[in-house]
């Protein structure tokens, strides 16, 4: 049977990955956000939920009694002890869902001809070697941070350059003009792919 070429998109926070991860889609390939499946664990799994609250206490919930992800990252981005714990709690259910969907895509009857998956952490995890090819998207930190609504201080230090995550690459677009340049060079990689 035919099986999806798998794409990894990576890069730094406030890149752009969510707008190329976009882009594919509009291109023609399947898509998923790893950071959509972490939200989703965090609303929706029992289990996770439960050690969550095990290992935080109740202070990381809202006032309806949801799991409060900006209560996580209060906690766990100034502690690497902490993150590190989150981390290894999350990451192998996150790969699970995605290997598990593109095993979905190749069982379809007219499969997508490729596949994209948003990894922030990609070559932090080791996660390139699940890929067939990979894609980062760099900016300048200015850009980055004007992009961000997240403390990107607290985070970037445990994250490999861009420079050497583009060495590492197959395909790197710096995502410093409009999103029609974005989507352009996202429609020259698929064709490259296809």
């Amino acid at each position: 049977m035919p099986r999806p070429l798998a794409v990894a998109i990576t890069g730094g926070i406030g890149a752009g990955k969510s707008e190329a991860l976009a882009s594919f889609g509009r291109h023609g390939a399947a898509t998923v956000s790893s950071d959509e499946i972490v939200h989703r664990l965090l609303r929706e799994d029992e289990g996770v939920r439960r050690a969550l609250l095990d290992h935080f206490g109740e202070r990381i919930l809202d006032e309806a009694g949801q799991v409060d992800r900006s209560a996580i990252a209060e906690i766990v981005f100034p502690d690497r002890e902490q993150l590190d714990w989150l981390e290894s709690l999350l990451h192998p259910l996150v790969v699970r869902e995605y290997l598990e969907w593109r095993e979905q895509l190749s069982r379809l009857s007219n499969p997508p001809a490729v596949c994209v998956t948003e990894v922030p952490l990609l070559y932090e995890v080791g996660g390139q070697e699940r890929f067939d090819k990979v894609v980062v998207v760099t900016a300048s930190p200015e850009l980055r941070a004007e992009r961000s609504h997240v403390e990107s201080g607290l985070r970037e230090p445990r994250l490999l350059p861009d420079e050497e995550k583009a060495k590492r690459a197959d395909f790197v677009y710096v995502n410093d003009g409009s999103l029609e340049d974005l989507d352009a060079f996202v429609a020259g990689v698929m064709d490259d792919l296809t």
